[in-house]
């Protein structure tokens, strides 16, 4: 391989063969990224490689040589997948079209684009500010003394005092999390150099803020009307905190990058979207619920999207799958682990929701159990309003199941 060379990709495409440094493939293996990283066994100096359902891109730093790139590139059109993770974000306040991705047709180049643009859109009346709590030692007494503290660290003395008072900063939650977003994108290699020089200024503009540490919890914030300007930077934010591939090493290879889980991107727009659905009903929904296959509760099931009437009955149960369909149909596995949960819920039909298929809709009726299930493909290069539609007609089907 030519140094400096990069891997490119697509998700869930045939596996090819690539040339590649044994460590970087070692590496590759054991980070999980791929679905396939092996030696090529007929290509000395060759890899196998198959990209599963992580879209993005990653860096390895291979000791003694020039480091290789792996982009693995979503099968839908970028402006499509942000849709996809605006809407999961905030299915009320998003729109299509309402984030700029410039030119840029990469996961990574695209994000850091919008993600720098919104932030300038926030920051142009100035850094919000706001009321942080403090808790510290002073020589001067401010707010209120901490009494079981003072006691507790000072003996009786006097001086310092421990106090806790409300400051009005702009070190508040809303411009840490775009700080601490600004600083990881600077961090990433891939990020065009005209938007790595307009992060730059963001973070000269956010100079006085605190970023996050790696591993601290990311604070909350609540939208309101004095920081709607912010609102959207900060889900994008949240993308790149969320999302942001921990640097990791094997050995003394380094690899660092950002990935989105498409199984995980698909699974909440889906029931998002479904959730939206019955906003206006006396219906139900809650995600990932806990349930037990058999009487003693040892084997646990949690399908994602359970319906639920009026009086707290499971009304219908739908589980989403975003992969690819074996040439002759959807995988079988599904349709057992759906007729478990069916079984399990007292439903006489569970729905399956996949992001492709040969067909829009089968349906498959078991034998003995009178429990009918259905696989759904949403065509996801649809428009956002078809798309949605689909969602809204699939339901009211599910609306529309009873129970044994």
């Amino acid at each position: 391989m030519t140094s400096g060379a990069v891997v490119e990709l697509v998700e869930h495409a045939p596996a090819v063969s690539r040339p590649l440094p044994d460590t970087a493939g070692r590496a590759l293996a054991a980070s999980r990224i791929l679905d396939t990283a092996a030696p090529d066994p007929y290509r000395t100096g060759h890899w196998t490689l198959r990209a599963g359902s992580k879209v993005g891109a990653v860096t390895l730093d291979v000791p003694g040589g020039e480091p290789v790139a792996v982009r693995i590139a979503p099968k839908v059109p970028i402006a499509r997948l942000f849709f996809l993770i605006g809407y999961s974000l905030d299915p009320r306040g998003w729109r299509d079209g309402q984030v700029e991705l410039g030119e840029n047709h990469d996961v990574l180049p695209a994000l850091a684009h919008a993600v720098e643009r919104q932030v300038d859109r926030a920051l142009r009346q100035g850094l919000l500010q706001g009321y942080r709590a403090v808790d510290e030692s002073a020589l001067v007494v401010r707010g209120r003394i901490r009494e079981a503290e003072q006691i507790r660290r000072r003996f009786g003395a006097a001086l310092p005092v421990e106090i806790a008072y409300d400051e009005f900063t702009t070190d508040i939650a809303e411009n840490r999390i775009l700080r601490t977003a600004v600083e990881r994108l600077l961090r990433l290699p891939g990020v065009p150099r005209d938007v790595r020089r307009r992060l730059l200024h963001q973070r000269v503009r956010l100079a006085e803020v605190t970023p996050l540490v790696r591993g601290q919890e990311i604070p909350d914030w609540r939208p309101t009307r004095l920081n709607s300007r912010y609102h959207q930077a900060l889900h994008l934010a949240r993308v790149i905190l969320d999302g942001f591939s921990p640097e990791h090493t094997t050995g003394e290879l380094r690899i660092d990058g950002f990935l989105f889980n498409m199984n995980k991107l698909f699974e909440d727009f889906v029931t998002i979207a479904l959730r939206e659905a019955y906003r206006a009903t006396d219906l139900t929904c809650r995600f990932q619920d806990s349930h037990h296959l058999d009487e003693a509760s040892m084997i646990r099931m949690k399908p994602d999207f359970v319906l639920y009437g009026p009086a707290g009955t499971p009304r219908a149960v739908a589980d989403t799958k975003y992969k690819a369909e074996k040439r002759d149909g959807y995988p079988d596995g599904d349709l057992y682990q759906m007729l478990a949960y069916c079984t399990a819920l007292g439903l006489p039909q569970g729905h399956l929701v996949y992001a492709k298929g040969n067909a829009p809709h089968a349906a498959h009726r078991v034998r003995q159990a009178g429990i009918t299930i259905h696989q759904h493909a949403l065509d996801l290069d649809r428009p956002p309003t078809e798309l949605l539609a689909e969602v809204s007609s699939l339901a009211r089907k599910m609306a529309a199941d009873r129970t044994l």
